[in-house]
């Protein structure tokens, strides 16, 4: 870190020294081409240096915000942070639609998502013409949270539970998106969403607690490795607290990003973070202050308030006015900001190397054609008795709900075109194939009135009504996303129906915006009729006081939200059996595809978690109807997390997974069922086999809680790392070579295909819980049927590091670590042992001040808090005889007192005992409690019957006690 800073300090005395020299030079207008900040032969420090010394006070202050105005005596244009660019460009128009981040991870590709990437960033600059709302180089793009918990709202925008391949895909999407070149950046890459945040309930407010070996091991490994290469020019601040402290105020911003590389980084606040500090995380008092400690902390620009940079601003110049911030402060941020808008070409002529890209790239043959590439790579064979791949034939039949659409996420751009899987299987077949979405298409009949439920028939919908009407008008299409949760489809003109804060109205495409105002339940009720409630995510935000059930509300029979007393209630009459369809669609047909899964705006998004992982029961019973009526059937989930799958799993010949893979779809996968392409996407996650395999979704200590591949001890219904192929492969040969191992590998079989070659670690002896397996490395390869190749796998003893919470640094413990090699974390074709020297870790010294942080275990009831809003981590107890351990020490043969620094508002204790929290009581520390959870003390006590050799130390703490450091002395 010292180096890296002085780099920096050296750097800057440089570009001073360099400005100085030339300020006899200088034209009489800022504006001149020859003027040093827009001289693309300069360092950039010197260029950011030049152009902050032109710039008054005010107009640093205006880069702080998103939205950054031009400066027109600069000749400087306006600068806007946060483009989205997830799987594609987002929210611009049609832009060339990759799949979904899953699934370009599953892929287990690099030099493929380098080629996507690279495409991404192409289409990004193709509308610098036009530079249209929306629109600016620095990218919101890739997201890096980890996926260990796949209820997760958002994890189709992560890439894995693990964090060495999350690193590696990430790092190879964000050199595309930079264009590699260490000076010029095609776009400016930001990772989403520092740091922990792998729940959406309650977001702002709900606290990720973090352990040391967690923090390293684990969630910084995600963020580290396309920073350190360069691959990404910043972070964004996420909205949950880390250890009781805002993420918008951690300090790591600072003080761990930074370190990573030399170049100077642009971190962003996440929309409306900055407000949250006052509103909901009632962290600060005042916007001067909460944004005065998100600079301090690392922060360079504010999302806050949409285009309106007053409110920050104002706040901004209100911190310097009482000393909150200093100008360094702003100078700081500001020249972040400005370093990467060098690194743009922003002030290059022509807009420097990337300045002539056009709009010409959008949507182009090349990237249509990578599109489909990535499509393909991207989907996971999970089971194949020999039904796949097909023969091609003119009696075939496509089903099921996702049969013929394809749906779009929230940060997905417009598709340019969509081939659904109908359309790619007829395209491959050359003849049309019976279809049917396999869903009921219903009649709700109120039982007061014996009036129908009606929509409007022309193109824009009409409020719904209750009228005599049973023709088309009163019937829908129901489909079933699971939890209940179903969309209704007017069978009328083909639109969805949603609330549009007056009425409900069909005139919808698809369900879709920020609240997604189409999603339903239809009741049962003890009598056999239904009650219509409406469940659109608005329902569950803390602000909907409404009633939710939907009854005629006007005179005329319009249907509006009524109590639940109030609501009418329905007969559920099936005008045509979706099942009874689809059944009769693919009987007598040689092959059947069933295509079920998700649409990606229900039942889990950003700000709502899924409540389970299961399949919609009404698709499950659709494809075993489907697999009754004809045996020649198979499956394709198109979803974005992992599924439980209930019974299908065993009872269907095939499965196939792909998330919405984007406009391509359909002819990637009939490329794959068909045999014009092997499967080889892997799965980044573990499936589990039930929701009951899971802990909370708030519990992020993936060591003690037993989570995701690394620990998981449980038999799961996937592993991470699996997939099928068409063809097999044999390992052999396996030996260390240089800085890893290499192994030989065949394809046995008669056909092309790609393996991925996973390699795995597993330390036998430590000092402290280790990983079960942990991913090391791995290599993609491609075998024509018979041929045989030498993979290369690097792994180095530096590699093999964990943190040690004794002495706060990495260590790699001399001994004996397995070496595997397989086809998934649960299929190890070939295996060897690796004799490492290292060091030994040496017993817990307690007479130096140690981190109460740094505990082995813990018991239910401790927290890890904020230790000061500024910095520092605390530990607290929730209740009585919380307890902390502290394996392995020895203490000092003279060590006579306890010593600790405390905070909490109200009186406490602290336990030392031994052996167990239960053990020998050595000594108790008692305090009267502090002005503040933040005002800490020192408390003491005398140590009797401590022993002299080495034992295990437990810290019991009565409730409400905030515990920073302590000392045995």
């Amino acid at each position: 870190m010292k180096g890296k800073r002085r780099r920096q300090r050296t750097t800057l005395l440089a570009a001073l020294t360099l400005i100085a020299g030339l300020g006899a030079t200088v034209p009489a207008h800022a504006d001149d081409p020859a003027y040093p900040f827009r001289d693309p032969n300069l360092p950039v420090a010197a260029r950011v240096s030049d152009l902050l010394s032109r710039l008054t006070l005010d107009e640093k202050i205006s880069l702080l915000h998103q939205y950054e105005p031009a400066i027109p005596r600069l000749g400087i244009q306006s600068f806007r942070t946060g483009t989205e660019a997830l799987h594609g460009v987002a929210w611009l128009g049609r832009t060339t639609v990759f799949p979904q981040a899953v699934g370009l991870a599953s892929t287990w590709d690099p030099a493929l998502l380098r080629q996507v990437g690279s495409a991404v960033g192409d289409e990004a600059r193709g509308f610098q013409q036009t530079r249209p709302a929306g629109w600016g180089l620095n990218l919101w793009a890739p997201v890096v949270n980890l996926l260990r918990d796949p209820r997760w709202g958002r994890n189709e925008e992560g890439y894995s539970e693990d964090p060495y391949l999350t690193g590696a895909i990430s790092t190879a999407y964000g050199t595309g998106l930079t264009g590699g070149d260490p000076d010029h950046l095609k776009t400016a890459p930001t990772l989403k969403h520092f740091l922990a945040n792998n729940n959406e309930e309650h977001r702002d407010t709900t606290s990720s607690e973090l352990r040391p070996r967690v923090l390293k091991e684990y969630d910084e490994q995600a963020f580290k490795p396309a920073i350190e290469a360069d691959a990404a020019t910043g972070v964004m601040s996420s909205y949950n607290l880390v250890n009781g402290r805002p993420n918008t105020v951690n300090p790591a911003l600072d003080d761990t990003v930074r370190t990573w590389t030399s170049k100077d980084l642009l971190n962003v606040t996440d929309a409306a973070a900055p407000g949250n500090l006052v509103g909901s995380q009632k962290y600060y008092g005042t916007p001067a202050e909460a944004d005065a400690a998100a600079l301090k902390a690392g922060i360079d620009s504010f999302t806050e308030n949409d285009a309106d940079s007053g409110p920050t601003t104002t706040a901004v110049k209100s911190a310097l006015s009482t000393g909150l911030l200093k100008e360094s402060d702003v100078d700081k941020a500001a020249g972040d900001v400005l370093s990467v808008r060098v690194r743009l070409g922003e002030f290059d002529p022509g807009g420097g190397k990337y300045g002539s890209i056009d709009a010409s790239v959008i949507d182009s043959p090349a990237h249509r054609a990578l599109a489909r590439k990535a499509a393909t790579e991207s989907a996971v064979l999970l089971k194949n008795d020999g039904a796949l791949p097909l023969k091609k034939t003119d009696s075939a039949a496509v089903v099921g709900p996702l049969a013929d659409t394809l749906y779009t996420d929230w940060y997905s751009g417009t598709l340019p075109y969509a081939v659904t899987p109908k359309d790619g299987i007829e395209s491959k077949l050359g003849t049309s194939v019976a279809s049917t979405e396999g869903v009921d298409r219903i009649a709700l009949k109120d039982t007061a009135t014996g009036k129908y439920v009606t929509a409007g028939t022309g193109e824009a919908g009409a409020p719904l009504k209750e009228t005599a009407d049973s023709g088309t008008g009163a019937q829908f299409d129901v489909f079933d996303w699971g939890s209940g949760i179903v969309t209704l489809r007017s069978a009328a003109n083909g639109k969805y129906v949603g609330y549009n804060w007056s009425n409900f109205v069909n005139d919808q495409k698809q369900p879709n915006g920020w609240f997604v105002q189409q999603q339903f339940k239809l009741e049962r009720q003890d009598d056999g009729t239904y009650l219509l409630r409406y469940a659109g995510y608005e329902t569950s935000e803390s602000w909907w006081s409404n009633p939710v059930y939907l009854g005629p509300s006007g005179t005329d029979g319009t249907l509006g939200l009524v109590a639940k007393d109030q609501a009418a209630h329905y007969t559920k009459d099936v005008v045509r059996s979706g099942v009874d369809e689809a059944v009769a669609a693919v009987k007598g047909k040689d092959q059947a595809v069933v295509v079920i899964g998700s649409d990606p705006s229900i039942n889990g998004r950003e700000a709502h978690d899924r409540t389970d992982l299961s399949l919609a029961p009404t698709q499950e019973a659709l494809v075993k109807a489907v697999r009754a009526a004809n045996p020649h059937t198979v499956v394709i989930v198109e979803n974005s997390y992992p599924t439980t799958l209930g019974s299908l799993q065993k009872e269907v010949p095939a499965l196939l997974w792909t998330t919405h893979a984007g406009q391509e779809t359909g002819n990637a996968l009939a490329d794959l069922l068909y045999g014009d392409a092997d499967p080889s996407g892997r799965l980044t996650q573990t499936w589990y086999r039930s929701d009951a395999d899971l802990p909370s979704i708030l519990d992020y200590d993936i060591i003690k809680s037993d989570r995701t591949y690394q620990y998981f001890t449980g038999q799961p219904l996937y592993p991470f790392g699996y997939g099928l192929s068409y063809t097999t492969f044999a390992y052999s040969g396996l030996r260390r070579v240089g800085d890893g191992y290499q192994v030989k590998v065949t394809n046995t079989g008669s056909r092309a295909g790609a393996e991925v070659v996973q390699l795995y670690t597993h330390q036998r002896t430590s000092r402290d819980k280790q990983p079960l397996k942990q991913l090391k490395s791995f290599q993609r390869v491609s075998l024509q049927p018979g041929e045989t190749r030498t993979v290369r796998l690097r792994v180095r003893p530096s590699d093999l590091a964990h943190w040690d919470v004794t002495r706060s640094k990495w260590a790699v413990e001399s001994g004996t670590y397995d070496v595997l090699v397989g086809s998934s974390s649960s299929d190890i074709r070939a295996r060897t042992s690796w004799q490492v020297k290292g060091e030994t870790i040496p017993p817990r010294d307690l007479s130096k001040t140690t981190r109460a942080e740094n505990f082995d275990d813990y018991s239910a009831g401790i927290a890890l808090v904020d230790e000061s809003k500024a910095s520092g981590t605390a530990v607290s107890a929730a209740s009585d005889g919380a307890w902390l351990e502290f394996a392995d020490t020895r203490p000092a043969p003279d060590a006579g007192e306890f010593a600790a620094r405390v905070a909490g508002t109200s009186s406490g204790t602290v336990e030392v005992r031994l052996g167990s929290p239960t053990g020998t009581l050595v000594g108790t520390a008692r305090f009267a409690g502090t002005s503040s959870p933040y005002d800490y003390t020192t408390v003491t006590a005398k140590l009797s019957g401590a022993t002299k050799g080495r034992t295990d130390v437990y810290l019991v703490l009565s409730k409400g006690v905030r515990l920073s450091t302590f000392t045995l002395r």
